[in-house]
């Protein structure tokens, strides 16, 4: 306010404030490994197309632990069937990268696009009723709207970020704590975002509280 009066010639004077330095509480929990077997138990053994679309994204957002919008902008074109691969435009990246597709997230694109059919375009595409037969991309609120829903139905309470963050999670337990080979999987360009999930996952501030009580024991204090 006083910037803009100032501006205007209602004062001659300004005031300079420094603003208070905040950090950002990250929810890393997700559903966990649990929580994303139901959600695919949700689709059960259906083969009908909007299901094999679905099983696809959530295989792309847990087992390569993709971003939203890396989702919703792939392209048939930039699957490599052969190879096995899946070239990725990452968050504040200018160069697409190259990942490799596990088994069981290769064959879910697989049939996905079985029922997709080879024209080019979009990887995934809308599936509403009146756009039948034509290639438009989903959307980032139609990606998200479906796995609020398929977690809904699974009785749990899921977003698309929350199935990274379980997915990296994972990584970080069947690493052993690998942080430099779970910063690859995740592609996070600060190693630090990585240390804080695994702070969270091994929940270090609580074992380390534990130890501070255990050090003064109630024997300690009745004595």
């Amino acid at each position: 306010m006083i910037k803009l009066a100032r501006t205007l010639g209602l004062v001659p004077w300004t005031l300079e404030i420094q603003g208070m330095k905040t950090e950002g509480y990250r929810d890393t929990r997700g559903p966990g490994r649990n929580g994303f077997r139901a959600i695919l138990e949700v689709l059960g053994g259906r083969t009908n197309a909007k299901t094999l679309r679905d099983r696809a994204i959530l295989r792309c957002l847990f087992d390569l632990g993709l971003r939203r919008k890396e989702v919703i902008t792939l392209d048939l074109a930039d699957l490599d069937r052969q190879a096995g691969t899946m070239a990725v435009l990452g968050k504040g990246r200018t160069e697409m990268c190259t990942l490799s597709l596990p088994p069981q997230t290769r064959q879910a694109i697989d049939a996905w696009i079985g029922a997709r059919g080879g024209k080019p375009g979009p990887l995934f595409l809308t599936m509403n009723r009146a756009n039948q037969g034509e290639i438009l991309r989903l959307t980032a609120a139609g990606l998200y709207g479906m796995v609020r829903e398929l977690g809904r139905k699974a009785g749990l309470k899921v977003w698309p970020h929350g199935l990274r963050h379980s997915a990296i999670t994972e990584a970080l337990d069947a690493t052993g704590g690998n942080i430099r080979a779970v910063q690859r999987f995740s592609r996070h360009k600060d190693v630090r975002i990585i240390e804080r999930y695994d702070d969270n996952r091994q929940d270090l501030a609580g074992e380390v509280a534990r130890k501070v009580a255990a050090s003064v024991s109630d024997e300690t204090l009745s004595a």
